[in-house]
């Protein structure tokens, strides 16, 4: 069963999921439609946008009891670019995909791949990775 902990926390992070995401499509199609880039490249511009929110209100608010900042800000940081990096890869190719393969309009397709992206990629690594709970947190022994 589900601590209630858990359902919170998951909460709470798709709530910060969907501020960054909401930001992440709203600027892609206006980078794809008003400035005519190509949505792949939209999506690596407003992939990074969107990350940086994410993680904001990640560290700040969703994971903040849980981890206690027992994990460096750059550590945490260099784990959610690595996350991120795969994410706008995987949203950049399934996006693709459904657009030449299905001839799916590309920001079905997006909404599509977020879905499996989100729930499948981002959400598991972020919890147990970059903002993961230190069983044993790092004390300096002093002799």
């Amino acid at each position: 069963m589900f601590r209630k902990k858990s359902i919170f926390t998951f909460l709470k992070a798709q709530v910060a999921a969907f501020i960054g995401g909401i930001t992440d499509y709203g600027l892609m199609i206006v980078l794809t439609e008003v400035f005519k880039l190509h949505f792949t490249f939209s999506i690596l511009i407003s992939g990074t946008v969107g990350a940086i929110i994410n993680f904001s209100i990640n560290r700040f608010w969703v994971f903040k009891n849980q981890c206690g900042y027992s994990s460096h800000i750059n550590s945490q940081l260099l784990k959610f670019a690595m996350v991120v990096l795969g994410s706008i890869s995987l949203k950049s190719l399934g996006t693709l995909i459904f657009q030449k393969v299905f001839l799916i309009d590309y920001r079905i397709g997006r909404l599509i791949t977020d879905l499996f992206v989100s729930y499948g990629f981002n959400y598991p690594l972020i919890k147990y990775w970059v903002f993961r709970v230190n069983e044993k947190p790092d004390v300096i022994e002093s002799n």
